[in-house]
């Protein structure tokens, strides 16, 4: 049976939100693929999709891309997280 949060969310892109809001420094796209457990290609898909609602940047450093949460990618990650904490 699946679990209550997945009736609202899809689970991968709001566990990325989430993921970046707990630790507040840029993250690498692999290291957020690994956290939330699935391939840096869907993770990738998912960040793009999440760029162009506003609730993500990519910071390029180098040949490396940095993922943040913009100021409403926080506020939305706050309110999945408090609704997660419902449902439990």
């Amino acid at each position: 049976m699946k679990d209550n949060f997945d009736i609202f969310f899809r689970r991968k892109p709001a566990l990325m939100l989430v993921a970046l809001k707990r630790i507040s420094r840029a993250r690498y796209g692999s290291v957020l693929a690994k956290e939330v457990d699935c391939t840096y290609s869907h993770a990738v898909k998912i960040l793009q999709s999440l760029e162009r609602l506003g609730l993500v940047m990519f910071e390029k450093k180098g040949r490396i891309k940095l993922i943040k949460l913009t100021k409403k990618g926080q506020e939305i990650a706050e309110n999945i997280e408090n609704i997660k904490g419902k449902l439990s």
